[in-house]
Protein backbone atom coordinates (compact mmCIF):
# COMPACT_ATOMS: atom_id res chain seq x y z
CA UNK A 1 0.00 0.00 0.00
CA UNK A 2 2.92 2.25 0.80
CA UNK A 3 4.33 1.47 -2.32
CA UNK A 4 1.28 2.47 -4.68
CA UNK A 5 0.99 5.71 -2.41
CA UNK A 6 4.53 6.35 -3.50
CA UNK A 7 4.87 6.03 -6.61
CA UNK A 8 1.44 7.62 -7.02
CA UNK A 9 3.26 10.63 -5.28
CA UNK A 10 6.41 10.56 -7.27
CA UNK A 11 3.99 10.55 -11.33
CA UNK A 12 2.43 13.43 -9.40
CA UNK A 13 5.43 15.43 -8.84
CA UNK A 14 6.97 14.47 -12.15
CA UNK A 15 3.71 15.94 -13.78
CA UNK A 16 3.79 19.00 -12.11
CA UNK A 17 7.46 19.51 -12.81
CA UNK A 18 6.41 19.06 -16.73
CA UNK A 19 4.09 21.80 -16.30
CA UNK A 20 6.43 24.02 -14.64
CA UNK A 21 8.89 23.79 -17.48
CA UNK A 22 5.80 24.25 -20.27
CA UNK A 23 5.11 27.57 -18.61
CA UNK A 24 7.74 29.04 -18.14
CA UNK A 25 8.33 31.15 -21.20
CA UNK A 26 5.09 32.95 -20.44
CA UNK A 27 5.95 33.79 -16.59
CA UNK A 28 9.16 34.87 -18.41
CA UNK A 29 7.21 37.03 -21.23
CA UNK A 30 5.18 38.42 -18.53
CA UNK A 31 7.77 38.73 -15.95
CA UNK A 32 9.43 40.87 -18.55
CA UNK A 33 6.47 42.97 -19.87
CA UNK A 34 5.51 44.09 -16.16
CA UNK A 35 9.72 45.00 -14.98
CA UNK A 36 11.59 47.86 -14.75
CA UNK A 37 14.35 49.01 -17.78
CA UNK A 38 17.46 46.80 -16.88
CA UNK A 39 20.59 47.35 -18.59
CA UNK A 40 21.46 44.93 -21.31
CA UNK A 41 24.24 42.26 -20.46
CA UNK A 42 27.44 42.69 -22.18
CA UNK A 43 26.78 39.60 -23.92
CA UNK A 44 25.26 39.89 -27.55
CA UNK A 45 21.60 39.63 -28.34
CA UNK A 46 21.03 36.76 -30.31
CA UNK A 47 17.96 37.60 -33.08
CA UNK A 48 16.08 33.76 -33.60
CA UNK A 49 15.46 33.21 -37.34
CA UNK A 50 12.02 33.41 -36.95
CA UNK A 51 11.59 36.26 -34.83
CA UNK A 52 7.98 38.06 -35.71
CA UNK A 53 8.71 41.71 -37.30
CA UNK A 54 7.64 44.64 -35.43
CA UNK A 55 3.64 46.11 -35.92
CA UNK A 56 3.02 48.40 -38.70
CA UNK A 57 1.70 51.73 -37.79
CA UNK A 58 -2.33 52.30 -37.26
CA UNK A 59 -3.51 53.68 -40.47
CA UNK A 60 -4.75 57.45 -39.45
CA UNK A 61 -8.25 58.22 -42.02
CA UNK A 62 -8.49 62.02 -42.54
CA UNK A 63 -12.29 62.26 -43.25
CA UNK A 64 -11.23 66.31 -44.46
CA UNK A 65 -8.61 65.43 -46.57
CA UNK A 66 -9.41 65.97 -50.38
CA UNK A 67 -10.05 62.95 -52.79
CA UNK A 68 -7.29 61.94 -54.79
CA UNK A 69 -7.93 59.84 -58.03
CA UNK A 70 -5.70 56.88 -57.97
CA UNK A 71 -4.77 56.36 -61.55
CA UNK A 72 -3.69 52.30 -62.41
CA UNK A 73 -1.05 52.49 -64.78
CA UNK A 74 -2.07 49.66 -67.31
CA UNK A 75 0.51 46.65 -67.74
CA UNK A 76 0.89 46.69 -71.65
CA UNK A 77 -0.74 43.00 -72.30
CA UNK A 78 2.38 40.71 -74.12
CA UNK A 79 1.09 40.37 -77.83
CA UNK A 80 2.50 37.24 -79.56
CA UNK A 81 3.69 38.09 -82.90
CA UNK A 82 1.69 37.29 -85.80
CA UNK A 83 4.63 36.02 -88.52
CA UNK A 84 2.67 36.62 -91.86
CA UNK A 85 2.48 33.49 -94.22
CA UNK A 86 4.43 33.91 -97.10
CA UNK A 87 3.07 32.27 -100.41
CA UNK A 88 5.58 31.50 -103.11
CA UNK A 89 3.99 30.94 -106.69
CA UNK A 90 5.71 29.21 -109.26
CA UNK A 91 6.36 30.96 -112.22
CA UNK A 92 4.33 29.45 -115.42
CA UNK A 93 6.51 28.44 -118.26
CA UNK A 94 5.76 29.35 -121.79
CA UNK A 95 7.63 28.21 -124.75
CA UNK A 96 6.51 29.74 -128.03
CA UNK A 97 8.27 27.39 -131.17
CA UNK A 98 7.95 29.26 -134.50
CA UNK A 99 9.53 30.05 -137.89
CA UNK A 100 10.19 33.72 -137.39
CA UNK A 101 9.88 35.97 -134.92
CA UNK A 102 10.29 39.78 -134.89
CA UNK A 103 12.53 42.12 -134.69
CA UNK A 104 14.98 39.75 -135.64
CA UNK A 105 13.33 38.27 -139.05
CA UNK A 106 9.91 38.36 -140.18
CA UNK A 107 8.27 37.20 -143.56
CA UNK A 108 4.65 38.72 -142.37
CA UNK A 109 2.07 38.68 -139.50
CA UNK A 110 3.53 35.82 -137.71
CA UNK A 111 6.61 37.60 -136.52
CA UNK A 112 5.11 40.39 -135.44
CA UNK A 113 2.79 38.10 -133.28
CA UNK A 114 5.73 35.94 -131.53
CA UNK A 115 7.80 39.50 -131.02
CA UNK A 116 4.79 41.11 -128.96
CA UNK A 117 2.93 38.53 -127.79
CA UNK A 118 5.93 37.14 -125.90
CA UNK A 119 6.60 40.54 -124.45
CA UNK A 120 2.81 41.25 -123.12
CA UNK A 121 3.24 38.32 -121.19
CA UNK A 122 6.73 39.07 -119.96
CA UNK A 123 5.41 42.08 -118.22
CA UNK A 124 3.58 39.62 -115.72
CA UNK A 125 6.24 38.79 -113.33
CA UNK A 126 4.42 35.03 -112.65
CA UNK A 127 4.84 33.44 -116.45
CA UNK A 128 8.47 32.66 -117.47
CA UNK A 129 8.40 33.32 -121.44
CA UNK A 130 10.90 31.91 -124.08
CA UNK A 131 10.71 31.54 -127.57
CA UNK A 132 12.71 29.31 -130.22
CA UNK A 133 13.42 29.88 -133.97
CA UNK A 134 15.71 28.41 -136.63
CA UNK A 135 19.43 30.70 -136.90
CA UNK A 136 18.34 31.70 -140.52
CA UNK A 137 21.34 33.23 -142.28
CA UNK A 138 19.38 36.47 -142.53
CA UNK A 139 18.71 37.43 -138.87
CA UNK A 140 19.41 41.03 -138.77
CA UNK A 141 23.48 41.63 -138.13
CA UNK A 142 22.51 44.03 -135.78
CA UNK A 143 21.21 41.19 -133.48
CA UNK A 144 22.89 38.27 -134.67
CA UNK A 145 26.31 39.44 -133.02
CA UNK A 146 24.89 40.44 -129.54
CA UNK A 147 23.82 36.49 -129.56
CA UNK A 148 25.76 34.27 -126.58
CA UNK A 149 26.92 30.62 -127.76
CA UNK A 150 25.71 28.50 -125.34
CA UNK A 151 26.54 25.01 -126.46
CA UNK A 152 25.70 22.17 -129.11
CA UNK A 153 24.09 18.97 -129.02
CA UNK A 154 23.20 16.24 -131.57
CA UNK A 155 20.00 15.93 -132.79
CA UNK A 156 18.29 12.10 -133.28
CA UNK A 157 16.12 12.65 -137.14
CA UNK A 158 15.07 9.08 -138.54
CA UNK A 159 18.38 7.30 -139.54
CA UNK A 160 20.34 11.06 -139.25
CA UNK A 161 22.02 12.68 -136.01
CA UNK A 162 22.74 16.09 -137.09
CA UNK A 163 24.69 18.75 -134.73
CA UNK A 164 22.99 21.64 -133.88
CA UNK A 165 24.25 24.84 -132.37
CA UNK A 166 22.27 26.79 -129.71
CA UNK A 167 22.20 30.59 -128.77
CA UNK A 168 20.49 32.75 -126.55
CA UNK A 169 19.63 36.07 -126.18
CA UNK A 170 17.34 37.91 -123.85
CA UNK A 171 14.96 41.18 -124.59
CA UNK A 172 12.15 42.53 -122.71
CA UNK A 173 12.12 39.36 -120.04
CA UNK A 174 11.98 37.01 -122.77
CA UNK A 175 14.59 34.82 -123.39
CA UNK A 176 15.26 33.87 -127.54
CA UNK A 177 16.94 30.94 -128.98
CA UNK A 178 17.84 30.10 -131.84
CA UNK A 179 18.98 26.61 -133.31
CA UNK A 180 21.95 26.12 -135.53
CA UNK A 181 22.49 24.08 -138.26
CA UNK A 182 23.83 25.64 -141.49
CA UNK A 183 23.24 22.73 -143.58
CA UNK A 184 19.66 23.55 -143.07
CA UNK A 185 19.31 27.09 -142.61
CA UNK A 186 21.84 28.97 -144.04
CA UNK A 187 20.03 30.08 -146.98
CA UNK A 188 18.23 33.10 -148.33
CA UNK A 189 14.92 33.90 -146.97
CA UNK A 190 12.83 31.45 -144.24
CA UNK A 191 10.21 29.58 -147.19
CA UNK A 192 10.21 28.13 -150.40
CA UNK A 193 12.74 25.22 -150.54
CA UNK A 194 12.44 21.69 -151.96
CA UNK A 195 13.41 20.03 -148.35
CA UNK A 196 11.43 22.31 -146.19
CA UNK A 197 9.69 19.24 -144.66
CA UNK A 198 13.56 17.76 -143.57
CA UNK A 199 14.36 21.14 -142.24
CA UNK A 200 11.44 21.78 -140.12
CA UNK A 201 11.32 18.61 -139.02
CA UNK A 202 14.93 19.15 -137.35
CA UNK A 203 14.06 22.01 -135.78
CA UNK A 204 11.10 20.57 -134.01
CA UNK A 205 13.16 17.45 -133.08
CA UNK A 206 15.56 19.53 -132.03
CA UNK A 207 13.20 22.12 -129.67
CA UNK A 208 12.70 18.99 -128.18
CA UNK A 209 16.24 17.70 -127.03
CA UNK A 210 17.48 21.39 -126.65
CA UNK A 211 14.59 21.48 -123.20
CA UNK A 212 16.82 18.71 -121.15
CA UNK A 213 19.94 20.89 -122.51
CA UNK A 214 18.34 24.27 -120.90
CA UNK A 215 16.85 22.48 -118.00
CA UNK A 216 13.32 24.22 -118.77
CA UNK A 217 10.25 22.05 -119.34
CA UNK A 218 7.98 24.34 -120.04
CA UNK A 219 3.73 24.22 -118.40
CA UNK A 220 2.77 24.65 -122.25
CA UNK A 221 4.19 24.37 -125.58
CA UNK A 222 2.61 26.63 -128.01
CA UNK A 223 3.29 26.05 -131.64
CA UNK A 224 2.84 28.25 -134.17
CA UNK A 225 1.52 26.90 -137.99
CA UNK A 226 2.56 23.86 -139.83
CA UNK A 227 6.20 24.78 -139.69
CA UNK A 228 5.42 24.27 -135.82
CA UNK A 229 3.35 21.43 -136.25
CA UNK A 230 5.64 18.40 -135.44
CA UNK A 231 7.20 19.73 -132.15
CA UNK A 232 3.77 18.76 -130.78
CA UNK A 233 3.32 15.64 -132.52
CA UNK A 234 6.96 14.59 -131.66
CA UNK A 235 6.11 15.68 -127.78
CA UNK A 236 2.44 13.01 -127.75
CA UNK A 237 4.03 10.68 -129.44
CA UNK A 238 7.95 10.14 -128.49
CA UNK A 239 8.34 12.49 -125.60
CA UNK A 240 5.39 12.33 -123.68
CA UNK A 241 6.84 9.18 -122.40
CA UNK A 242 9.83 10.42 -120.34
CA UNK A 243 8.63 11.73 -116.99
CA UNK A 244 9.96 15.25 -117.19
CA UNK A 245 8.00 15.53 -120.51
CA UNK A 246 5.02 13.94 -119.29
CA UNK A 247 2.85 17.09 -117.86
CA UNK A 248 3.95 19.60 -120.64
CA UNK A 249 0.42 20.87 -122.52
CA UNK A 250 0.46 22.05 -126.10
CA UNK A 251 -1.24 24.93 -127.97
CA UNK A 252 -1.63 24.81 -131.47
CA UNK A 253 -2.32 28.53 -133.17
CA UNK A 254 -3.45 28.36 -136.81
CA UNK A 255 -2.52 31.76 -138.44
CA UNK A 256 -3.04 30.73 -141.96
CA UNK A 257 -4.82 27.16 -142.53
CA UNK A 258 -4.23 27.61 -146.30
CA UNK A 259 -0.93 26.14 -145.52
CA UNK A 260 -1.04 22.66 -144.07
CA UNK A 261 2.47 20.92 -144.14
CA UNK A 262 1.24 17.99 -146.95
CA UNK A 263 3.61 15.37 -147.68
CA UNK A 264 3.76 11.76 -149.42
CA UNK A 265 3.04 8.89 -146.24
CA UNK A 266 6.56 7.11 -147.99
CA UNK A 267 8.85 9.73 -146.03
CA UNK A 268 6.90 9.20 -142.56
CA UNK A 269 9.48 7.16 -140.78
CA UNK A 270 12.06 7.94 -143.16
CA UNK A 271 11.96 11.60 -143.05
CA UNK A 272 10.34 12.60 -139.96
CA UNK A 273 11.23 10.07 -138.01
CA UNK A 274 7.46 9.03 -136.94
CA UNK A 275 6.30 5.58 -136.44
CA UNK A 276 3.80 3.86 -139.05
CA UNK A 277 1.87 3.36 -135.73
CA UNK A 278 1.21 6.55 -135.49
CA UNK A 279 -0.30 6.88 -139.25
CA UNK A 280 -3.61 8.11 -137.87
CA UNK A 281 -2.52 11.26 -136.52
CA UNK A 282 -1.03 12.47 -139.43
CA UNK A 283 -2.91 10.59 -142.26
CA UNK A 284 -5.52 12.82 -144.09
CA UNK A 285 -6.76 13.40 -148.04
CA UNK A 286 -4.03 10.18 -148.93
CA UNK A 287 -1.15 12.31 -147.50
CA UNK A 288 0.85 13.70 -144.56
CA UNK A 289 -1.08 16.82 -143.44
CA UNK A 290 0.96 18.00 -140.27
CA UNK A 291 -1.18 20.85 -139.28
CA UNK A 292 -4.24 18.06 -139.21
CA UNK A 293 -1.80 15.88 -136.73
CA UNK A 294 -1.08 18.88 -134.60
CA UNK A 295 -4.85 19.78 -133.98
CA UNK A 296 -5.37 15.78 -133.09
CA UNK A 297 -2.79 16.02 -130.29
CA UNK A 298 -2.98 19.71 -128.80
CA UNK A 299 -5.24 19.79 -125.99
CA UNK A 300 -6.40 23.01 -127.38
CA UNK A 301 -5.77 24.76 -130.84
CA UNK A 302 -6.31 28.65 -132.14
CA UNK A 303 -6.68 30.96 -134.89
CA UNK A 304 -5.95 34.14 -134.63
CA UNK A 305 -9.56 36.36 -134.48
CA UNK A 306 -13.15 34.68 -133.26
CA UNK A 307 -14.45 35.35 -136.73
CA UNK A 308 -11.61 33.26 -138.27
CA UNK A 309 -12.36 30.28 -135.99
CA UNK A 310 -15.70 30.35 -137.75
CA UNK A 311 -15.21 30.23 -140.73
CA UNK A 312 -12.40 27.81 -141.06
CA UNK A 313 -14.78 25.24 -140.30
CA UNK A 314 -16.66 26.38 -143.65
CA UNK A 315 -15.27 24.26 -146.84
CA UNK A 316 -15.17 27.90 -148.72
CA UNK A 317 -12.37 29.24 -146.10
CA UNK A 318 -11.17 25.45 -144.73
CA UNK A 319 -8.87 24.66 -147.53
CA UNK A 320 -10.53 20.75 -147.18
CA UNK A 321 -9.48 21.02 -143.66
CA UNK A 322 -13.23 21.44 -142.35
CA UNK A 323 -14.24 17.72 -141.30
CA UNK A 324 -11.06 17.71 -139.01
CA UNK A 325 -11.94 21.07 -137.66
CA UNK A 326 -15.53 20.57 -136.75
CA UNK A 327 -14.49 17.08 -135.04
CA UNK A 328 -12.26 19.04 -132.89
CA UNK A 329 -14.36 22.23 -132.53
CA UNK A 330 -14.41 21.36 -128.31
CA UNK A 331 -10.58 22.33 -128.65
CA UNK A 332 -11.27 25.25 -131.28
CA UNK A 333 -10.60 29.29 -130.45
CA UNK A 334 -10.48 32.23 -131.65
CA UNK A 335 -8.03 35.35 -130.11
CA UNK A 336 -7.46 38.45 -132.10
CA UNK A 337 -4.04 39.72 -132.69
CA UNK A 338 -2.81 43.04 -131.74
CA UNK A 339 -0.22 45.44 -132.51
CA UNK A 340 2.88 46.87 -130.51
CA UNK A 341 1.78 50.71 -129.64
CA UNK A 342 4.91 51.44 -128.92
CA UNK A 343 6.35 50.34 -132.01
CA UNK A 344 4.11 51.45 -134.54
CA UNK A 345 3.95 54.78 -132.89
CA UNK A 346 3.54 58.13 -134.68
CA UNK A 347 4.59 60.22 -132.18
CA UNK A 348 8.20 58.77 -132.00
CA UNK A 349 8.75 56.45 -135.62
CA UNK A 350 11.76 57.82 -136.79
CA UNK A 351 10.32 56.69 -140.14
CA UNK A 352 8.21 59.73 -140.75
CA UNK A 353 8.35 62.95 -141.84
CA UNK A 354 6.78 64.53 -138.65
CA UNK A 355 5.12 63.48 -135.96
CA UNK A 356 1.73 63.38 -134.86
CA UNK A 357 -0.63 62.03 -132.18
CA UNK A 358 -4.33 61.71 -131.82
CA UNK A 359 -4.46 64.82 -129.72
CA UNK A 360 -2.55 67.01 -132.18
CA UNK A 361 -3.26 65.35 -135.54
CA UNK A 362 -2.58 68.50 -137.62
CA UNK A 363 1.14 67.77 -138.87
CA UNK A 364 0.09 64.15 -140.81
CA UNK A 365 -1.19 66.23 -143.67
CA UNK A 366 2.80 67.50 -143.89
CA UNK A 367 3.43 63.81 -143.61
CA UNK A 368 1.19 63.60 -146.72
CA UNK A 369 2.27 66.58 -148.33
CA UNK A 370 6.24 64.92 -148.05
CA UNK A 371 4.77 61.59 -149.64
CA UNK A 372 3.51 63.18 -152.53
CA UNK A 373 6.95 65.12 -153.10
CA UNK A 374 8.91 61.70 -153.00
CA UNK A 375 6.38 59.75 -155.01
CA UNK A 376 6.19 62.19 -158.11
CA UNK A 377 2.29 62.89 -157.71
CA UNK A 378 1.31 66.35 -157.77
CA UNK A 379 1.22 68.14 -154.31
CA UNK A 380 -2.92 68.62 -153.38
CA UNK A 381 -3.98 68.85 -149.78
CA UNK A 382 -7.29 68.23 -150.53
CA UNK A 383 -6.98 65.23 -153.21
CA UNK A 384 -7.31 62.16 -151.21
CA UNK A 385 -4.93 58.88 -151.69
CA UNK A 386 -5.88 55.18 -151.22
CA UNK A 387 -3.33 53.23 -150.15
CA UNK A 388 -2.68 49.47 -150.86
CA UNK A 389 0.35 47.51 -148.82
CA UNK A 390 -0.23 43.77 -149.43
CA UNK A 391 1.31 40.39 -151.03
CA UNK A 392 -0.17 40.68 -154.38
CA UNK A 393 -1.60 37.03 -154.60
CA UNK A 394 -5.15 36.17 -154.81
CA UNK A 395 -6.96 36.08 -151.48
CA UNK A 396 -6.16 39.41 -150.79
CA UNK A 397 -9.06 41.10 -153.20
CA UNK A 398 -6.20 41.94 -155.82
CA UNK A 399 -9.02 40.88 -158.63
CA UNK A 400 -11.66 43.50 -157.17
CA UNK A 401 -9.17 46.01 -157.22
CA UNK A 402 -8.46 45.18 -160.87
CA UNK A 403 -12.11 45.89 -161.87
CA UNK A 404 -13.22 48.30 -160.11
CA UNK A 405 -9.81 50.54 -159.98
CA UNK A 406 -9.85 52.71 -162.84
CA UNK A 407 -13.69 53.53 -161.88
CA UNK A 408 -12.26 55.07 -159.00
CA UNK A 409 -9.31 56.86 -160.83
CA UNK A 410 -12.09 58.65 -162.91
CA UNK A 411 -12.34 61.01 -159.33
CA UNK A 412 -9.98 63.31 -157.78
CA UNK A 413 -7.78 61.05 -155.91
CA UNK A 414 -4.47 59.70 -156.05
CA UNK A 415 -3.67 55.61 -155.71
CA UNK A 416 -0.37 54.13 -154.06
CA UNK A 417 0.36 50.30 -153.89
CA UNK A 418 3.57 49.16 -152.61
CA UNK A 419 3.94 44.97 -151.86
CA UNK A 420 5.49 41.92 -154.15
CA UNK A 421 3.69 38.42 -155.56
CA UNK A 422 2.41 36.90 -158.12
CA UNK A 423 3.73 37.91 -161.70
CA UNK A 424 -0.01 38.66 -163.52
CA UNK A 425 -0.58 41.65 -160.04
CA UNK A 426 2.77 42.55 -160.70
CA UNK A 427 2.38 43.34 -164.32
CA UNK A 428 -1.06 44.67 -164.26
CA UNK A 429 -0.22 47.16 -161.31
CA UNK A 430 3.23 48.69 -163.19
CA UNK A 431 1.06 48.86 -166.13
CA UNK A 432 -1.50 51.18 -164.20
CA UNK A 433 1.11 53.43 -162.70
CA UNK A 434 2.12 53.30 -166.88
CA UNK A 435 -0.82 54.36 -167.63
CA UNK A 436 -2.07 57.24 -164.85
CA UNK A 437 0.94 58.76 -164.45
CA UNK A 438 0.23 61.72 -161.79
CA UNK A 439 -2.21 59.81 -160.27
CA UNK A 440 -0.63 55.82 -159.82
CA UNK A 441 2.23 54.85 -158.04
CA UNK A 442 2.99 51.40 -157.98
CA UNK A 443 6.05 50.17 -156.02
CA UNK A 444 7.11 46.25 -156.71
CA UNK A 445 8.82 45.45 -153.88
CA UNK A 446 8.77 45.34 -149.98
CA UNK A 447 9.91 48.57 -148.42
CA UNK A 448 9.53 48.78 -144.14
CA UNK A 449 10.61 52.44 -144.09
CA UNK A 450 8.62 53.49 -147.11
CA UNK A 451 5.29 51.28 -145.55
CA UNK A 452 4.96 53.68 -142.33
CA UNK A 453 5.75 56.95 -144.51
CA UNK A 454 2.85 55.56 -146.74
CA UNK A 455 0.85 54.54 -143.37
CA UNK A 456 1.46 58.19 -142.17
CA UNK A 457 0.49 60.12 -145.36
CA UNK A 458 -2.23 58.55 -147.28
CA UNK A 459 -6.08 59.02 -145.70
CA UNK A 460 -7.78 55.81 -146.62
CA UNK A 461 -6.21 52.66 -146.39
CA UNK A 462 -7.69 49.36 -148.72
CA UNK A 463 -7.70 45.87 -147.78
CA UNK A 464 -10.68 44.03 -149.60
CA UNK A 465 -9.42 39.84 -148.53
CA UNK A 466 -11.00 37.14 -149.56
CA UNK A 467 -9.78 36.15 -146.32
CA UNK A 468 -8.37 37.34 -143.78
CA UNK A 469 -7.11 35.02 -140.90
CA UNK A 470 -6.04 38.22 -139.12
CA UNK A 471 -4.67 41.07 -140.96
CA UNK A 472 -2.52 43.83 -138.84
CA UNK A 473 -1.79 46.62 -141.48
CA UNK A 474 -5.69 47.81 -141.19
CA UNK A 475 -4.52 48.07 -137.18
CA UNK A 476 -1.42 49.98 -138.49
CA UNK A 477 -3.36 52.19 -140.42
CA UNK A 478 -5.80 52.80 -137.99
CA UNK A 479 -2.87 53.64 -135.58
CA UNK A 480 -1.61 55.96 -137.97
CA UNK A 481 -4.71 57.67 -138.81
CA UNK A 482 -5.65 56.18 -142.33
CA UNK A 483 -9.02 55.39 -142.60
CA UNK A 484 -9.54 51.54 -143.20
CA UNK A 485 -11.61 50.21 -146.04
CA UNK A 486 -12.34 46.43 -145.53
CA UNK A 487 -14.53 43.18 -146.34
CA UNK A 488 -15.88 41.71 -143.60
CA UNK A 489 -14.15 38.58 -143.25
CA UNK A 490 -12.02 37.59 -140.34
CA UNK A 491 -9.74 39.44 -138.59
CA UNK A 492 -10.91 42.51 -140.46
CA UNK A 493 -14.57 42.20 -139.45
CA UNK A 494 -13.38 41.95 -135.61
CA UNK A 495 -11.10 45.18 -135.72
CA UNK A 496 -12.89 47.77 -138.06
CA UNK A 497 -16.21 48.20 -137.66
CA UNK A 498 -18.35 50.28 -140.21
CA UNK A 499 -18.72 54.40 -140.02
CA UNK A 500 -22.52 54.42 -140.43
CA UNK A 501 -22.88 52.54 -136.99
CA UNK A 502 -20.64 54.85 -134.97
CA UNK A 503 -17.22 53.09 -136.09
CA UNK A 504 -13.98 53.28 -136.87
CA UNK A 505 -13.75 52.47 -140.70
CA UNK A 506 -15.56 51.36 -143.55
CA UNK A 507 -16.70 47.95 -144.35
CA UNK A 508 -18.58 45.59 -146.86
CA UNK A 509 -20.06 42.51 -146.68
CA UNK A 510 -19.88 40.45 -149.73
CA UNK A 511 -17.49 39.56 -152.19
CA UNK A 512 -18.25 41.91 -154.92
CA UNK A 513 -16.55 44.59 -156.86
CA UNK A 514 -19.70 46.57 -156.95
CA UNK A 515 -19.87 46.59 -152.93
CA UNK A 516 -16.32 47.67 -152.54
CA UNK A 517 -16.72 50.63 -154.83
CA UNK A 518 -19.72 51.89 -153.17
CA UNK A 519 -18.21 52.07 -149.72
CA UNK A 520 -15.08 53.51 -151.67
CA UNK A 521 -17.44 56.41 -152.73
CA UNK A 522 -19.08 56.76 -149.33
CA UNK A 523 -15.62 57.12 -147.61
CA UNK A 524 -14.80 60.07 -150.41
CA UNK A 525 -17.50 61.54 -149.50
CA UNK A 526 -17.00 61.54 -146.14
CA UNK A 527 -13.43 62.46 -146.56
CA UNK A 528 -14.71 65.90 -148.32
CA UNK A 529 -16.85 66.82 -144.89
CA UNK A 530 -13.61 67.78 -143.33
CA UNK A 531 -15.13 68.01 -139.58
CA UNK A 532 -16.94 64.13 -140.28
CA UNK A 533 -13.42 62.82 -140.92
CA UNK A 534 -11.25 64.42 -138.65
CA UNK A 535 -13.75 63.02 -135.82
CA UNK A 536 -13.58 59.44 -137.82
CA UNK A 537 -9.77 59.77 -137.71
CA UNK A 538 -9.63 60.60 -134.01
CA UNK A 539 -11.69 57.65 -133.45
CA UNK A 540 -9.31 55.46 -135.64
CA UNK A 541 -6.01 56.38 -134.02
CA UNK A 542 -7.73 55.94 -130.70
CA UNK A 543 -8.91 52.41 -131.04
CA UNK A 544 -6.79 49.96 -128.48
CA UNK A 545 -5.10 47.23 -130.87
CA UNK A 546 -2.84 46.89 -128.23
CA UNK A 547 -1.93 43.30 -127.44
CA UNK A 548 -3.12 43.75 -123.52
CA UNK A 549 -6.68 42.63 -123.73
CA UNK A 550 -5.35 39.34 -126.22
CA UNK A 551 -2.44 38.90 -123.89
CA UNK A 552 -5.64 37.94 -121.22
CA UNK A 553 -7.78 35.82 -123.22
CA UNK A 554 -4.23 33.76 -123.81
CA UNK A 555 -3.39 33.46 -120.23
CA UNK A 556 -7.60 31.87 -120.00
CA UNK A 557 -6.48 29.67 -122.35
CA UNK A 558 -3.23 28.80 -120.71
CA UNK A 559 -4.38 27.98 -117.28
CA UNK A 560 -7.45 26.43 -118.45
CA UNK A 561 -5.29 23.92 -120.18
CA UNK A 562 -3.07 23.39 -116.97
CA UNK A 563 -6.19 23.07 -114.45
Amino acid sequence: MSTTKQKTGTKTAQTKAEETKKTVPVAEKTTAAKAPKVAPKATPKVVPKTAKKAPKAPVVIDDNAPEVEVVQTPTEAKVEEVVPEVHVEAKKKILFVASEAAPFIATGGLAEVIGSLSKALAKEERYDVRVMIPLYQDIKKEYRKEFKFIGNIFVPLSWRNQYCGIFEYEANNVKFYFLDNEYYFKRPGCYGYYDDGERFAFFCRGVMEVLSFIGFYPDVLHCHDWQAALAALYLKTIYCYRPEYQYIRALFTIHNIEYQGKYSLDILEDLFGISNRFRNLVEYDRCINLMKGAIECCERFSTVSPTYAGEIKDPYYSHGLDPIIRRNEFKLCGILNGIDPDYYNPETDSSLFYHYSAANPAPKAKCKEELQRMLNLPVKADTPIIAMISRLVSHKGLDLVKEEIEQVLRDDVQFILLGTGDSAYENYFSDLARRYQGKVVSIISFNADLSRKIYSGADIFLMPSKSEPCGLSQMIASRYGTVSIVRETGGLRDSITPYGAGGNGFTFRDYNAHDMLYVINEALEVYHNSEEWAKLVKKAMNTDFSWSTSAKYYEGVYLGMLN
